[in-house]
């Protein structure tokens, strides 16, 4: 029956054609928007395919497939080329091996051989570490926002850029993964200009804190900036004051986070020791000149 109705629907539309006046232009228009329109949803679906694939291979540590889905002259907003960004990959599946990755897609955008996709990026892993000749676990907890960009490259869509707007990670060890912490920085910073980033921690009542915040620039290889102790203030916030960089790097505040806890021993004597080390990690983008951005 449905066959018939699509014959009966054609043949109105046939003779509407040849008795109206024919408008070449409106069909031409129209013809030119549907087959743009299917184009769109093709790419869109190629370029979901893609960024499914790259949270696949980055589960299953398969490198070389994962290396494939990037352009050879992929560079993110932190000034990472392939090989650099590939080496970081490789660095943090040695230091994670169990280390695991979700991505949501919030939008994709395509204009021409051109592409964008906005995500919301987790991942999960665990570690230990010796403290005080003691192996205490550990968790690694990250989120981040974020963008890829794509170009098609012989016909394939390949990941060309990325750009992270915000990210924090919480790597915490002992009995720190039971304590409320956060740290507060904002999401840009103008070169040469101030700003502030704030620690705030629950600290338990039977524990004594120390902690330090410290600004590093997102550079390979990594910097480490020098960090001062101090007691966690009464109202359990601690500030420091950064004075952002002018050489066009964004910038990383870390939080290190030292707990220590006290019990009676035999009624006599009191023993101190380490109950725990945490750290969180926040990112400043600094903003840059437009020209530089669209570069």
């Amino acid at each position: 029956m449905k066959k018939y109705i699509t014959i009966l629907f054609l043949t109105v539309i046939g003779s509407m054609c040849f008795q109206q006046p024919c408008h070449a232009g409106f069909f031409s228009d129209r013809k030119i928007e549907i087959i743009n329109n299917y184009q769109q949803i093709k790419d869109k679906k190629a370029i979901k395919k893609v960024m499914e694939q790259q949270t696949k291979y980055a589960v299953k540590y398969d490198y070389s497939k994962l290396y494939n889905l990037y352009s050879d002259d992929f560079i993110n907003d932190d000034g990472f080329t392939k090989e650099v960004y590939f080496k970081l990959i490789k660095e943090t599946w040695a230091s994670y091996p169990d280390i695991t990755y979700t991505t949501e897609i919030k939008d994709i955008k395509v204009n021409g051989e051109k592409a964008s996709v906005d995500v919301y990026e987790t991942s999960l892993a665990t570690s230990s570490e010796k403290i005080e000749g003691i192996n205490i676990f550990g968790e690694l907890h990250s989120y981040s926002n974020g963008t890829y960009f794509l170009k098609k490259i012989d016909n394939k869509w390949k990941i060309c850029g990325e750009k992270v707007q915000n990210e924090k990670s919480f790597l915490k060890y002992g009995d720190t993964r039971f304590v409320k912490m956060d740290l507060n920085s904002p999401a840009t910073a103008t070169p040469g200009e101030y700003y502030t980033a704030s620690l705030t921690i629950d600290t338990p009542k039977d524990a004594f804190v120390i902690a330090s915040i410290s600004r590093d620039k997102i550079t390979y290889p990594q910097n480490k900036a020098d960090e001062v102790f101090r007691n966690m203030p009464e109202d359990n916030l601690l500030e420091r004051m950064f004075l952002a960089n002018k050489d066009g790097k964004n910038e990383y505040n870390v939080a290190t986070i030292g707990m220590t806890k006290s019990e009676a021993i035999n009624n006599e004597r009191i023993q101190i020791y380490m109950a725990g080390i945490a750290f969180i990690m926040t990112r400043v983008n600094i903003l840059k000149e437009a020209e530089n951005e669209n570069k």
